[in-house]
């Protein structure tokens, strides 16, 4: 990831603060009164020791790159990436784990509720490729609300070669596309299994759709053709949880 990023706005900073202090550099406060979600966060960051610096609304503006601020930002230090063999270490530790891959996800609102989704269904890692899609901003941050930064990461250069490698390992690789012969709730899924969401608009490339062993489908019953990606995602995962629960009892 980025040497640091800015993260602006009180929810932002304070879901750093809670979750993910040690990568905090400093808090940058704009002047003035402060409301009591301010005033908390200040005492947070200097209970931990973390520096805080006053500024210029004008300069918090240009760091954040936009106006809506709230008044605080937080220098960050991103966790770094996982590349492919460290990706491939952790998972060996967890050899019953469900892992999410987006095969180009480029809006960071969906990425960011994709991370959100993988968090609450218990997801060991989430893999990215590196070239056309989104990486994870500030702004996927903020919507993740906390799982960008409690989720292993990994940024590959290859998918395909990636779930090759995973099902080499003993994965299962479970593709969504509207055009899957089966739908999602009538094929048996079990763990180990990566979940693999195609792109907002072309779904998956036809490289990782041919690693998939099975092509799986959300029936749909109105006239819309397809869902976003994030909506279906949690879709996907919780199908997968439920089945996978009640397979252990």
């Amino acid at each position: 990831m980025a040497d640091s990023d800015w993260l602006a706005g009180i929810h932002a900073v304070q879901t750093a603060l809670e979750h993910d202090r040690q990568h905090v550099r400093r808090l940058l406060l704009a002047p003035g009164k402060r409301n009591p979600r301010l005033q908390k966060l200040l005492e947070q960051a200097e209970a931990h020791g973390i520096p805080v610096e006053h500024g210029p609304p004008a300069r918090l503006q240009k760091l954040a790159g936009t106006p809506h601020h709230q008044g605080v930002l937080a220098e960050y230090e991103p966790p770094a990436y996982l590349d492919e063999q460290g990706l491939l270490s952790q998972v060996a530790e967890k050899p019953d784990s469900l892992l999410l891959a987006l095969d180009g996800v480029t809006d960071p609102g969906n990425l960011g509720a994709c991370l959100r989704s993988a968090d609450a269904a218990g997801v060991a890692a989430v893999i990215l490729p590196k070239d056309r899609a989104v990486a994870v901003t500030p702004t996927v941050r903020k919507r993740a609300a906390g799982a960008a930064d409690q989720l292993p990461i990994a940024r590959v250069t290859n998918l395909a070669r990636t779930l090759e490698q995973l099902q080499r390992a003993g994965f299962w690789v479970a593709g969504a596309a509207g055009e899957g012969s089966q739908s999602l709730y009538e094929q048996p899924l079990s763990l180990p299994l990566v979940l693999v969401m195609g792109s907002e608009g072309k779904g998956l490339r036809p490289g990782v759709r041919k690693r998939c062993d099975w092509l799986l489908r959300l029936p749909m019953h109105g006239v819309v053709e397809s869902l976003n990606v994030s909506v279906a995602t949690g879709i996907f995962l919780y199908e997968i949880l439920r089945q996978t629960r009640q397979q252990a009892g």
